[in-house]
């Protein structure tokens, strides 16, 4: 359990990235997708929070739930919390917040100096905070203390697109304090072409290797990796991938010889879509640090969210990413 008085940052339970499909409706703009958000939330708080006053709320703003009933919570109740976290991370996606205006802006191959793509990253900026508000706001609403952590003001930047600058520290701090970081994919500043979109996947694979966590959670609107977008009626479902080093393997189930992992990318996203995320994965996997893929919102998303597949996934329904075992990849 967390504590916030140790000078030592403590070990990291999970990092839990929410994709922007999951938090919002992500063909309708600037939709929040509250069901799944809710129903996240409240996983969340099930996985790795213990309290003794589960009516509570931490969202005490106006027009909040509870600013419907009770404003502000009594101070006696306040004393009652004992509240117990496991530490852990959410880092989310986007969705549809932010992604039309990076698009629209040019943000992602943009020069500052150019007052339309200057425009577009401030509007990407506004976007992408707003949604972070309502993230950390319906985690509060759960009792879970979270804070939101934007990745422009806390220093992280690229040149040409490539993360060279990140600040995990603050994300320490935060957790050693019993907090919740709740970071986002970011407009940031690109030391090579001015600005460039920083997405959560990345974000994820950098504090993966900094924070080192037990397991690695993404929360998709699909039960896992496909052999081909899940639209496609002869979509299969991954079990279990392998990697090392760039290689990977697929171990459960076995495809026919010759098939190729598809991936598609929706036209206004700015941040690779589907292929990043493999990508991104293979690579926290590589670390040793083992990925779940799983649907949000579903009983497989909780058992997910607890590591529970990592020992025993014979009923659970997802993809798990993992380093393969030496010699496992026939090399």
């Amino acid at each position: 359990m967390s504590n916030p008085g140790s000078d030592t940052v403590p070990p990291v339970r999970c990092i839990v990235k929410l994709g922007g499909s999951s938090a919002t409706e992500k063909d309708k703009f600037e939709t929040l997708n509250e069901y799944l958000l809710s129903a996240t939330a409240k996983q969340l708080r099930e996985a790795f929070v213990i309290s003794s006053v589960r009516q509570l709320t931490m969202d005490w703003s106006r027009g909040s739930k509870a600013d419907q009933a009770s404003p502000m919570p009594e101070e006696e109740r306040l004393s009652e919390i004992l509240l117990e976290m496991t530490p852990f991370v959410v880092v989310h996606g986007a969705g549809s917040f932010g992604h039309f205006q990076a698009s629209k802006g040019r943000v992602n191959r943009g020069d500052l100096a150019e007052d339309f793509v200057k425009a577009g990253f401030v509007a990407t900026r506004i976007s992408v905070t707003k949604l972070n508000h309502e993230v950390v706001r319906a985690f509060a609403t759960e009792c879970i203390p979270a804070v939101g952590v934007s990745p422009f003001c806390a220093g992280w930047a690229t040149n040409n697109r490539q993360l060279v600058r990140e600040n995990s520290a603050d994300v320490q701090q935060l957790l050693q304090a019993g907090l919740l970081p709740v970071l986002h994919g970011d407009a940031v500043l690109d030391s090579g072409q001015g600005c460039a979109i920083l997405s959560g996947d990345v974000i994820v694979r950098q504090l993966a290797f900094d924070l080192k966590p037990s397991f690695v959670v993404f929360l998709t609107n699909v039960p896992g990796v496909y052999d081909r977008p899940p639209s496609d009626p002869h979509a299969v479902l991954l079990k279990e991938i392998a990697v090392e080093d760039g290689d990977w393997k697929i171990i459960d189930p076995e495809l026919e010889a010759g098939l190729e992992v598809q991936t598609n990318v929706a036209a206004h996203d700015t941040t690779g879509g589907m292929e990043t995320k493999i990508a991104e994965a293979a690579s926290i996997a590589n670390f040793g640090i083992p990925v779940l893929v799983v649907e949000t919102g579903s009983s497989h998303a909780l058992e997910a969210l607890k590591g529970t597949p990592l020992s025993n996934r014979s009923k659970w329904v997802g993809t798990i990413i993992r380093k393969a075992i030496p010699g496992e990849l026939g090399q």
